[in-house]
């Protein structure tokens, strides 16, 4: 009788590969409909340690997209939930919980040069450029997600170079941005579809009551499928592992 769950990944990526995952320590920032489905595919690969970080509560809205949302789950902090699942999975996985909105001002309270990976999953923009520059600073590998609201077409969703996207308004600003602070190159998740008006529009209210921006739609299957790519990448860099789609790519040139 098996007793290693991960027996047919390891019968892909080998034994050493396998060992580098169990001793990996990869902090995932966001646990929505992309970070929840990339923080379990990491787990079901056999990656051993996870810092998550996330402020927010499991909503009813999130039950369209969000891995860990169900109606049991509604009100519960997404980094509790996300953390039973994880174990569940692998209940000697080491997990450290981050129950906090990740602030620019906050960003030395995390020790950036102690993770093996980062992944930013969050909206906000601030946000998402400090992160990137702590793991440039820190010299820790880095992946971001672009927009995956608005979409439809979850096979337009591509892993490359943030300066070579189109057709992602996070990912325009994201580059205007990162450019005047001198980052040259940044790996990301994004989408090559044009997105989509929402047929209704819906303001998110700030704690004031004061309309602060139009909430994207979002689908069941466009956020978990950039959450799957996310863990892919991230997988493949940690152990070393390259595909024969990769190869070809690049043989032709």
């Amino acid at each position: 009788m098996e007793n290693n769950p991960f027996t047919r990944t390891e019968r892909l990526f080998g034994k050493e590969a396998m060992e580098r995952l169990a001793s990996s320590c990869v902090a995932i920032f966001g646990l929505g409909g992309v970070g929840g489905n990339c923080c379990e595919a990491l787990a079901r690969s056999g990656v051993g340690h996870f810092v998550l970080v996330d402020d927010d509560a499991v909503s009813l809205s999130n039950i369209n997209r969000q891995l860990i949302a169900t109606f049991d789950t509604i009100g519960m902090n997404k980094v509790d939930v996300m953390e039973q699942r994880i174990h569940s999975i692998t209940p000697q996985a080491i997990i450290e919980k981050r129950k906090t909105f990740y602030l620019p001002e906050r960003g030395d309270e995390f020790p950036f040069e102690s993770y093996d990976y980062c992944i930013d999953c969050i909206d906000t923009i601030t946000a998402k450029i400090d992160i990137i520059l702590h793991c440039q600073k820190a010299g820790t590998p880095v992946i971001s997600s672009m927009g995956a609201g608005n979409r439809l077409d979850p096979s337009q969703l591509r892993i490359g170079d943030l300066y070579s996207t189109h057709m992602d308004p996070l990912a325009k600003i994201m580059r205007r941005e990162l450019r005047k602070r001198g980052v040259s190159h940044l790996k990301v998740v994004y989408s090559e579809e044009k997105p989509t008006l929402p047929q209704q529009a819906i303001l998110e209210e700030t704690a004031n009551d004061k309309p602060r921006r139009s909430i994207p739609g979002s689908t069941s299957f466009v956020p978990p499928v950039a959450g799957i790519l996310l863990a892919a990448e991230v997988i493949k860099d940690l152990t070393g592992i390259t595909p024969n789609s990769d190869k070809k790519e690049a043989e032709a040139k």
